[in-house]
């Protein structure tokens, strides 16, 4: 690799970080009041069936028994005991989870969920997963990202590449793949062969121009457009080009996906992304050979009858598109999470509507962990009690209500949630 024209710098804007990131991981557990938590990267969502039935009796045998999904598609298992990090790590690794030890917590990647089953995008990104993660565990450079890292996989349709990713590949109409780093206003235009080895290349470059002093794009001190021609540089192919404006699609709805032989694959989601052990058994069961997970906790299995989603429905998995709990999240709360105000999960549960508008997030504290990204309303437990209900839109605090009465809570948020507050 050429000398790099990226200088490395000492200092970012507002932030310095200079340590590594405490993100969990399979390997490196955290203590939460509910007991030991592992994070285990799911590269794309993208779990063949023996795989997930594998996490099911681990979660089972080791855990809580349930499945909780991430915002970036990927499973945690929680209330594991203490000493269990080593029989963990020998399952998950005789599942094929874990192909690199030293690379597990940077295996960050999110892809188009529906890519290659609704005949809508311009490519499959799955060939581009497989050789993205052979390449990252392959770089010994890769293993020093932060496990905070986003890489994004959008194969045209735009429902990916709007999640604040630090490197997105996003296929064009004309074949071509364009890779933006971060929120540059510069993109590389690459060919489809070399989109994989781009997107290695955008985080080497981004670790020698972070000088090891921060864990994602959006803090380092400049713009990021000059990592772009360097990417391009050392690829030796492609050409920068400014970015413009593109179409996106939101998350896949519930329900049945048809694709464009005919053939049916069913979408479901998990209220507040958490699946039992009855929901995840029904769920390996109706697989047909993967199941691929969603950043907005849902799970999407590919070509199988339609007829199965009763199934999925009658376990409590949400397979109807008007269903009150669509845009519903929450982080853990109480009792999981020692620093939560309030056991959020059956506040939230106790609040639904059929308002629908807006997606609205409940945290148990200012921490907001796992809070989505774009316009939504912001519910807060209050220190004093009750909740901040706060309007969010592009990335700006809107309009923002204190309830405390429990029975006026619902109706602040369907307010909220409808622009009506």
């Amino acid at each position: 690799m050429s000398t790099p024209s990226i200088r490395p710098s000492s200092q970012a804007t507002g932030v310095s970080r200079g340590r590594d990131d405490a993100c969990p991981g399979a390997l490196r557990l955290h203590t939460a009041d509910d007991g030991a938590l592992a994070r285990i990267r799911i590269p794309g969502g993208v779990l063949q069936v023996g795989q997930a039935r594998d996490l099911g009796r681990a979660a089972g045998e080791l855990g809580d028994g349930e499945l909780h999904l991430t915002s970036r598609g990927n499973v945690q298992l929680r209330g594991l005991p203490a000493g269990c990090g080593g029989e963990l790590a020998s399952r998950l690794e005789a599942a094929g989870l874990l192909p690199s030890w030293r690379h597990e917590r940077v295996r960050n990647v999110v892809a188009s969920p529906l890519a290659g089953l609704d005949g809508r995008g311009c490519a499959d990104v799955r060939p581009w997963l497989r050789a993205l993660d052979e390449l990252l565990c392959a770089s010994e450079a890769a293993a020093r990202l932060s496990g905070r890292f986003l890489f994004a996989l959008d194969d045209g349709r735009g429902d990916v590449a709007g999640l604040g990713a630090d490197v997105t590949l996003r296929a064009a109409p004309d074949g071509e793949v364009w890779l933006r780093i971060g929120a540059a206003d510069t993109v590389a235009v690459l060919s489809a062969e070399d989109a994989p080895r781009a997107a290695l290349l955008a985080a080497e470059v981004f670790l020698e121009a972070s000088g090891g002093q921060v864990w994602r794009v959006s803090e380092l001190p400049s713009p990021a457009d000059e990592l772009a021609h360097e990417v391009v540089r050392r690829l030796g192919t492609g050409h920068a080009s400014p970015a413009w404006p593109l179409a996106s699609e939101p998350a896949p709805s519930p329900g049945i996906v048809t694709g464009p032989d005919g053939t049916t694959s069913l979408s479901v989601l998990a209220p507040l992304g958490r699946l039992t052990a009855a929901q995840w058994a029904e769920v390996t069961a109706a697989a047909s050979g993967e199941l691929r997970l969603t950043p907005w906790r849902g799970v999407i299995l590919p070509t199988v009858r339609s007829d199965r989603l009763p199934g999925l429905d009658s376990v409590g998995l949400i397979t109807d598109p008007d269903s009150p709990w669509l845009g519903i999240g929450a982080c853990i709360g109480r009792p999981g999470c020692a620093k939560s105000r309030a056991d959020i999960r059956t506040d939230a549960a106790a609040s639904l509507t059929t308002g629908g508008g807006l997606p609205a997030y409940w945290s148990g504290c200012e921490r907001r962990c796992g809070r989505p990204r774009g316009d939504h309303v912001d519910v807060v437990a209050a220190p004093d009690g009750g909740y901040r209900i706060t309007v969010v839109r592009g990335g700006r605090v809107g309009a923002t209500t204190t309830t405390d009465n429990p029975s006026k809570l619902a109706a602040d948020l369907a307010a909220a949630r409808t622009h009506d507050l």
